[in-house]
């Protein structure tokens, strides 16, 4: 995420949910450089006149606490409401008040997320092993997600929710995080976008300036164009950074 921070500008940097993982937190501290120079990284674009929001999520409610406020010039808000460049609105929010086990089970959604942590576990020395054996990085949990009949039938209900909050409230889209699932779907004329997780995934939702949307895997994107270390950023694309988990919705470098 760093690495993506660095290499892209945008006119609008979404932070939608989940960017510190209290949870995690709580049973043990873990903070890095990395974690600062993130921070930093995202200050940096707020005063040189990104505009930057932070939409918490189940893992850092706490910080709705703060919100309506700015810190350092980023705004921290339940949700948002974004204009693409051809003028379309968004309904942007993390997700996670559609979720009826955040909701009303909690001690539910602390236990899969101890499960989740621990298939992340596995999933690290499955790829180095496949690392050392010559293939490319493949996500397990990722896997599991989209095998698991349940799985799919949750994503499928969460995503109808979510949808649905949108056309009530006569948005032409909505863009979410929260399932760590990157996706770009019509339902019947309203567009459903989520920018994934930067856990498993490293995905970004992008738009252009001509207001198209699409899903940038980091990962791969480095792959097929290796970037300067120092900065390689074009205006081909014109705002948003959705990041979730951190979602991402940003201007990249071609």
């Amino acid at each position: 995420m760093l690495d993506f921070l660095r290499h892209t500008e945008s006119d609008y940097l979404y932070l939608v949910g989940d960017i510190i993982d209290i949870w995690r937190l709580k049973r043990s501290w873990y903070w890095t450089e990395a974690h600062n120079e993130v921070v930093q990284a995202i200050l940096r674009k707020a005063r040189r006149g990104t505009r930057v929001y932070f939409i918490p999520g189940n893992h850092d409610e706490k910080f709705r606490d703060f919100g309506p406020h700015r810190f350092g010039r980023v705004a921290v808000v339940d949700e948002a409401a974004h204009v693409t460049a051809d003028g379309r609105r968004l309904l942007v929010l993390h997700g996670d008040r559609f979720d009826a086990v955040v909701r009303h089970a909690k001690w539910l959604a602390v236990l899969g997320d101890h499960a989740y942590n621990g298939v992340l576990i596995l999933n690290r020395w499955f790829n180095l092993l496949r690392r050392r054996l010559g293939f490319p990085y493949w996500s397990l949990s990722a896997f599991l997600k989209h095998k698991v009949k349940d799985a799919v039938e949750y994503i499928s209900r969460f995503e109808g929710a979510v949808v649905e909050e949108a056309r009530q409230r006569q948005f032409d889209g909505v863009v979410c995080g929260h399932i760590h699932c990157a996706a770009i779907r019509d339902f019947d004329g309203v567009l459903y976008c989520n920018d994934g997780d930067w856990v498993e995934s490293c995905t970004a939702l992008v738009e252009d300036d001509d207001g198209e949307l699409e899903i940038i895997d980091w990962v791969e994107f480095r792959q097929l164009s290796p970037l300067e270390d120092k900065t390689c950023v074009s205006s081909s694309y014109r705002m948003p950074g959705f990041l979730k988990s951190m979602a991402s919705y940003a201007r990249l470098a071609r």
